[in-house]
């Protein structure tokens, strides 16, 4: 009886022992870093927090939307995609989410992703009657164009963006071109940033195109205008998303999810772990900064997640437990 009791005891502190191991220990995780600055610096912080808090053998490999959702859906592979953009997956990823092979774990960027017309904040707090892209495009005289000052200017989005087969359609929608306005091809990412900084080293006016988690929206304070109009997903399919609409109306864009999305075998083996990932959740205010002070100091995205989580104890340490934000704090 003795023997057995101990044979029990030693089994039950086994256990105990194995239960510890894997709370701490998740194993291996892959996790999809995208090629872009705010899903680059994410990816980079949950490696850290993954590695260091959790135990995980956390490895970042290179993403994109399309390619890491395919895999991740069809091989299971990578683990985790940490900022999936999922308007361009919506269908595809319904199912696989119904079907059991992917799951949600949080909307990482909590407020989603921003896209729509802006001004410079020191326009709108000098004009407090600029509201909307029809008030804006009353006023001329206040964003005027490049090569030609006696008209307004509205930047459009680099050649070949989806965004800018928008813009064009909504600067036709708003009569933008009857009001005054020119249309700008801003020809490269380059060419848009630069005309927001020239812009804003002159107090000058700016009107155009521009969305958010980005390192400008933490450089240069915009307002981004209402659009005067509620989304309408049916006009968008029909017009406003199509290349030379013939007869565009105003619309809205509409929030664009951010979410982070897990494989059925991690959600099951990562214990603690995935419980981070499912409260991890930042703001594009956060991001916006800290983009911007990774572009300031031509930062990697681990420079980025090392100084996010050396400056920010008070955001990332509601996402874990004290004991794993001690490891994490002990490991910078």
């Amino acid at each position: 009886m003795k023997k057995l009791i101990a044979s029990s005891l030693l089994a039950t502190g086994m256990m105990f022992i194995a239960n510890a191991a894997s709370a701490e220990d998740c194993g291996d995780v892959t996790i999809a870093q995208m090629n872009w600055q705010s899903a680059e610096v994410l990816a980079n912080v949950d490696q850290i927090i993954l590695s260091e808090g959790y135990g995980c053998k956390a490895e970042l490999v290179s993403g994109d939307t399309m390619p890491t959702f395919t895999s991740m859906n069809e091989k299971g592979a990578p683990d985790v995609a940490p900022e999936l953009w999922i308007n361009a997956v919506r269908e595809p990823l319904e199912a696989a989410v119904a079907e059991g092979r992917l799951h949600i774990a949080a909307e990482s960027l909590s407020d989603g992703g921003v896209e729509g017309w802006w001004i410079p904040q020191y326009v709108a707090d000098a004009h407090p009657e600029i509201k909307t892209i029809d008030d804006a495009l009353m006023h001329p005289e206040l964003f005027p164009a490049p090569e030609d000052d006696s008209k307004g200017a509205v930047y459009n989005c680099p050649s070949g963006w989806n965004c800018q087969i928008l813009t064009a359609n909504l600067f036709k929608a708003y009569g933008a071109e009857e009001k005054g306005f020119n249309l700008i091809d801003t020809g490269s990412a380059a060419g848009l940033d630069g005309s927001i900084a020239k812009a804003f080293s002159r107090d000058a006016g700016w009107l155009g195109y521009y969305w958010a988690p980005t390192n400008i929206l933490g450089k240069y304070k915009m307002f981004k205008l209402d659009a005067g109009v509620k989304h309408d997903k049916t006009e968008w399919d029909r017009c406003t998303a199509v290349l030379d609409c013939a007869d565009p109306k105003p619309n809205a864009w509409s929030k664009s999810e951010v979410y982070t999305i897990v494989t059925d075998r991690f959600k099951k083996a990562g214990g603690p772990a995935y419980d981070y990932l499912a409260n991890r959740a930042w703001d594009n205010a956060t991001v916006n900064s800290l983009l911007s002070w990774m572009t300031d100091n031509q930062a990697t995205g681990e420079d980025g997640a090392r100084y996010f989580l050396e400056n920010h104890e008070a955001i990332w340490t509601k996402w874990v437990t004290p004991e794993v934000a001690e490891k994490v704090k002990a490991s910078l």
